[in-house]
């Protein structure tokens, strides 16, 4: 190559560019990356106890480190940042003006107070920064802190904010952070890497940051790499396949943290249609919940049951919601909605089926790839509703609740839900069928809040991160005559 893409190694304070071998992103463009199996046992830390540095530094250092190095990720003046962007344009599913809005936010998320707030919401800062102690009622205490662990990160690549993610996650539970990049996101988690390697090379939090590419399923390295001796959990964001492809590693001592494919859907109830200017604000919400980066998220809308009505009148009242949906979808702002960068030629395929039976669909749109608006015109989805992407949305006609609960089951992430009356009915029963979030229309993205400071996907991913160590105190004087007592109690607590 003449000018050669790289995805560098990040190795603990080091920026590697040996050994490249070449690759090709999701999209066929070449680039290099160094080999792995070079570096395999530097990218590890089996030095257990070399993680004592990061549990000497207070939370307010950690804060205050990547708060810091927020402030030098700023797209308008990092070189490395800047290059990332340019080289990510090509690999990445989104349009550039999309990207380029990623990368724009992502020094936010790095704020003080966003961080702060993150350990105490998601952990506590009581349980990160010391021992906190129980007393009970019939002598001696309990005492539990977290500490963090080895985390190998396997990212997805559906948008480039998921390695910082992962990067402040661990930092914040003092754990040591192994990012694997995906093919069509491999150098945004590098560049963030290689800013850290010239802020503070020898800082604890850079010391215990790695960031690699290798393609996923070469076992050679993955069968010495995925093992407790060197990781304690792996987190693992991504496919069906893959994350199949990881658990086969899975043993005592090595933990998977699953972050898997997930669909999302929206209800809206009866007053949508209470007047034209709430039936557009409807519109522009199911919009943005499905048109929101371009339909790339787990908690992107696919379909969205309506309670219309099913008879005549129900349904054209769902074909005009339908119309203002597709307005709203073209009219949402460039950087986080554009005309998909491919549309999927198998979905698009299955759209124009379904337009030709004009029965029992309504198709608004998508003849130009643009995405579209699908009403059904009976209570029903489209058959191939699992596959809804770039910009493509189901509207379903229903009459009552209960003829939607079906739809949501384990792989149900996400149920934006129209007004909020009606959420406050649903989030009782519907996560009893495998929903996991509720949230008004309109919000399914929003990135102020969503994932960082809240449970995500029925899990609490930073404790999960965290090792939990129990300490137990009691006065030697007045239990050294009750030994039976004692044992009675460790044998309940499954000692």
């Amino acid at each position: 190559m003449a000018n050669p893409v790289i995805a560098h190694m990040i190795l603990r304070g080091r920026v590697i560019d040996s050994d490249l071998i070449e690759h090709s992103d999701r999209e066929g463009s070449a680039f290099l990356a160094p080999d792995v199996k070079a570096h395999l046992d530097d990218l590890t830390l089996d030095d257990r106890g070399a993680m004592s540095d990061l549990h000497a530094l207070t939370l307010e250092e950690i804060v205050a480190f990547l708060a810091e190095l927020g402030s030098k990720l700023d797209i308008r003046s990092n070189a490395h940042m800047q290059q990332a962007l340019e080289w990510s344009y090509d690999a990445a599913p989104t349009t550039p003006s999309i990207l380029a809005h990623f990368y724009a936010m992502l020094p936010s998320f790095f704020d003080a107070a966003v961080t702060m707030r993150m350990a105490q919401e998601c952990v506590g800062v009581d349980y990160l920064e010391g021992w906190v102690r129980k007393e009970w009622p019939g002598g001696g205490s309990t005492a539990v802190r977290a500490f963090g662990s080895r985390t190998l990160h396997i990212v997805a690549g559906n948008g480039p904010l998921i390695g910082a993610f992962s990067l402040i996650r661990s930092a914040l539970t003092r754990s040591d952070c192994i990012i694997k990049s995906p093919s069509n996101d491999p150098f945004t988690s590098s560049a963030i890497g290689k800013t850290m390697c010239e802020m503070a090379p020898d800082h604890p939090i850079t010391r215990h940051f790695a960031v690699a590419y290798w393609r996923g399923g070469d076992r050679e390295v993955e069968s010495r790499l995925y093992r407790p001796e060197r990781i304690e959990k792996i987190c693992a964001w991504g496919g069906l396949a893959a994350l199949r492809h990881v658990t086969q590693y899975i043993q005592p001592g090595l933990e998977l943290i699953a972050l898997d494919p997930k669909r999302s859907l929206s209800v809206v109830g009866p007053e949508a249609f209470d007047g034209d200017a709430t039936m557009l604000d409807v519109a522009r919400r199911i919009a943005q919940d499905g048109g929101t980066f371009n339909q790339i998220g787990c908690a992107n809308a696919r379909v969205v049951y309506v309670l219309s009505g099913t008879d005549g009148d129900g349904v054209a009242r769902l074909n005009r919601l339908g119309k203002l949906v597709y307005d709203e979808l073209l009219a949402l702002p460039p950087e986080i909605s554009t005309a998909p960068k491919h549309y999927d030629s198998e979905l698009r395929s299955m759209v124009e089926a379904v337009r030709l039976d004009d029965e029992w669909f309504n198709v608004i749109g998508g003849r130009d790839g643009e995405g579209c608006v699908i009403v059904s015109q009976l209570p029903e989805p489209v058959a191939f509703s699992e596959y809804l992407a770039d910009r493509t949305l189901n509207l379903v006609p229903v009459d009552h609740v209960d003829a939607f609960v079906s739809a949501v089951d384990s792989y149900t992430q996400t149920v934006g839900v129209y007004p909020n009356d009606l959420l406050e009915i649903l989030r009782d029963r519907l996560p009893l069928y495998g929903a996991q979030r509720l949230v008004t229309l309109g919000h399914a993205i929003d990135m102020a809040r969503f994932p960082l400071q809240t449970p995500q996907d029925a899990i609490e991913p930073m404790r999960r991160m965290c090792k939990w160590i129990v300490s137990e105190s009691f006065g030697t004087e007045s239990d050294s005559g009750d030994v039976g007592a004692g044992a009675v109690a460790s044998s309940v607590r499954g000692g």
